[in-house]
């Protein structure tokens, strides 16, 4: 298995670099997956990356809407998704007809999208945000009375929250970060009791409401680093885990739940990088109309953060 392994790492650098590619790999990928990778992050951290490169192409371990993000970044660019049937339950429940609709009974709101989002919703938006900035992004349009805050419920819950503010909200949801229940935090914190409870904003908000600190993957992995403490409970996707211990090896850490497991994003194997790297397959394309609309919701997003 060891000898398999090192044939397959040892093909696919080789590929690389006769292809100019870029491998991305979001946080959540399998461990096989995050070795081979040159960038590990969230999806629009992983995105921006790939645009600043002079590879001619990316090769998206990710879900799908990700790598209509890194489409619509570097339109230059080949980007290539190793598994087309890794989608996003939670983009997929919101189209942007349904979007149109909505924006239709409010048309006064000013529209803010998380990036978990088709690129064709994205197109709809005004503001596209992260859970790393969608409480500065809101904080920015005090003077807007009505908000759309789409897909995600929960993160629309937990920004509320913290800015004071009303949405008119979507009923969208992450399947799995609505496995880690609050008995699962009190079972992790009664073994662990010197642990701190890291969650994301996309988990129910009891379980936020037991967090010492809600935070995007890629501030989970920014705190980690930083904090004093030894032991940390993790809520979110299993995932991430395995690169919290890789980069801090004296550290432990915990899965509030085992049972947060993304089965879209475990898709992507080194196998299938490879066949991506062979075959230059498939490619992800946003066509232009749609892909000049949503950079402009990205593009605002970004002058606020």
């Amino acid at each position: 298995m060891t000898k398999e392994i090192s044939i397959l790492e040892s093909r696919i650098r080789q590929l690389k670099k006769e292809r100019n590619a870029v491998i991305l790999a979001h946080n959540y990928q399998l461990p096989e997956v995050q070795e081979v990778a040159d960038f590990r992050g969230d999806s629009l951290e992983l995105s921006r990356a790939a645009a600043k490169t002079d590879a001619k192409v990316i090769i998206f371990c990710g879900v799908y809407f990700m790598a209509e993000t890194a489409s619509i970044l570097s339109p230059d660019k080949l980007v290539i998704v190793p598994d087309k049937n890794a989608g996003c339950p939670m983009a997929n429940m919101l189209a942007a007809d349904e979007l149109r609709k909505l924006k239709a009974e409010h048309p006064e709101a000013v529209v803010i999208g998380y990036v978990n989002t088709s690129a064709e919703v994205k197109a709809e938006l005004d503001y596209c945000c992260t859970s790393t900035n969608a409480i500065a992004v809101v904080n920015a349009l005090k003077n807007k009375k009505e908000i759309i805050f789409v897909p995600d419920k929960y993160l629309a819950d937990y920004v509320a929250k913290q800015t004071g503010r009303a949405f008119i909200t979507w009923n969208g949801f992450c399947p799995t970060h609505i496995k880690i229940l609050p008995e699962d935090v009190k079972r992790e914190r009664k073994f662990h009791p010197f642990a701190k409870v890291i969650v994301h904003p996309e988990c129910l908000p009891a379980v936020v409401g037991m967090a010492d600190a809600v935070l995007s993957t890629s501030l989970m992995a920014k705190y980690a680093k930083e904090t004093e403490a030894k032991e940390m409970i993790v809520g979110t996707e299993v995932g991430l885990i395995y690169r919290l211990k890789k980069d801090n090896p004296g550290k432990e850490f915990y899965p509030a739940s085992e049972r947060a497991v993304c089965p879209n994003m475990k898709r992507t194997t080194q196998e299938k990088i490879l066949w991506a790297l062979e075959e230059l397959k498939e490619e992800v394309r946003v066509p232009d109309d749609i892909r000049k609309k949503a950079k402009k919701a990205i593009d605002r997003m970004l002058e606020i953060v």
